[in-house]
């Protein structure tokens, strides 16, 4: 697929993205409450669906093209398309993002521990932006609970696609036992998983972003191997940073975190850096996703790339709400991209429409 460079969305072309007719309907409605409720809505229709049905493709299903799969971390993806973590904290809807034609689904952040998150208001909508800014802090059921889960879900024997774990450190352990906590974590879900991505990279958790040196990223991820070596077939583990990095500040943790045995990374996390916006962002905090994320970040996976050589695997995200993103961000080097705020305003539809524009610009 070959691109000529993707424009930002103005405020006239942020609510102009192409959307299905349904998601034309829903959004408007949506959009008149609250983010956080209307997300809550939304999650728990989906969840119940996800009970309700097995989201199980046939052979023929446009997201399981043969011109689309593609092996990566030794694992097969029907396509390079995936659902980013954040959406499905506690993974409840896995089975509706896998009809949605996602090529691979990643849930959590997951913390070894329960805890609520950061109160409200914590998730706010910049549609002039085509934009998210979020403070949730990592609000999960913790990783027993979504062990449980995770158990039942196979025991369904529905999944297509690979599935990956994205933990966190539980707000309450001090930055000193990060590595014990992100290894309870792993202790709990490897097994269940066919990745597990490490997440020191949200800005909504008090210190997170400090473990973002080599040194930690080594412990962090020698925790986290610990119990996933254990397993008769250790799961690949990725380290996921944020866009905020000095350039030779990612770069080092990157290579770290390759010298300590993980299979690659995702290139990135949300900024906090809210420079340029058109929407009004006066008492808002945390970090920002859509496409005031995808020149940052599709740029630092340039650099990372040619920092590690071609054999890491790098997963993008960060912006993506047309074509020519994902061939951007294919260009730039990822073998993998994935989505999240282009949701929000595209509708799940969007996913289908990346991959037909990807079957027919391969």
């Amino acid at each position: 697929m070959t691109t000529e460079g993707s424009s930002p969305i103005t405020a006239a072309s942020a609510t102009g993205l192409q959307v299905g007719p349904l998601w034309g309907l829903l959004r408007p409605l949506l959009f008149r409450l609250d983010a956080e409720r209307a997300h809550g809505m939304a999650m728990a229709l989906a969840a119940r669906w996800s009970k309700a049905f097995s989201g199980k493709l046939g052979e023929a299903d446009q997201a399981r093209s043969p011109g689309l799969r593609l092996r990566a971390m030794g694992l097969g993806f029907p396509n390079p398309i995936g659902l980013a973590a954040g959406l499905d904290k506690d993974a409840e809807a896995v089975p509706l993002w896998q009809q949605c034609g996602f090529g691979f689904i990643e849930v959590g952040t997951v913390t070894a521990l329960p805890q609520p998150g950061n109160p409200r208001p914590r998730l706010f909508r910049l549609p002039a932006d085509g934009a998210l800014v979020n403070r949730m802090g990592f609000n999960n059921a913790g990783a027993e609970a979504m062990a449980v889960r995770l158990t039942r879900l196979r025991e369904r024997e529905l999944m297509q696609v690979p599935l990956g774990v994205n933990l966190g450190k539980s707000k309450v352990t001090p930055a000193a036992q990060a590595a014990a906590d992100y290894q309870r974590s792993s202790a709990l879900l490897a097994e269940l998983a066919d990745y597990l991505v490490v997440n020191i990279s949200s800005p909504n958790t008090p210190g997170l972003r400090d473990l973002q040196t080599g040194d930690q990223v080594r412990a962090l991820a020698e925790a986290v191997q610990g119990p996933n070596q254990r397993l008769t077939q250790p799961r690949p583990v990725l380290l996921k940073l944020a866009p905020d990095l000095a350039d030779a500040d990612a770069i080092a943790c990157a290579e770290a975190a390759i010298e300590a045995g993980c299979a690659g990374l995702i290139l990135t996390n949300t900024t906090i850096d809210f420079k340029g916006l058109s929407g009004a962002t006066v008492g808002m905090s945390g970090g920002l996703s859509g496409r005031p994320l995808f020149a940052r970040s599709t740029r630092l996976l340039g650099l990372v790339r040619e920092a590690l050589g071609p054999d890491p695997i790098l997963i993008g995200t960060g912006g993506i709400f047309t074509p020519e993103d994902v061939a951007a961000k294919l260009e730039a080097g990822a073998q993998l991209v994935q989505l999240y705020t282009g949701l929000i305003y595209a509708g799940p539809g969007l996913v289908r429409r990346l991959l037909c524009a990807l079957e027919s610009h391969p």
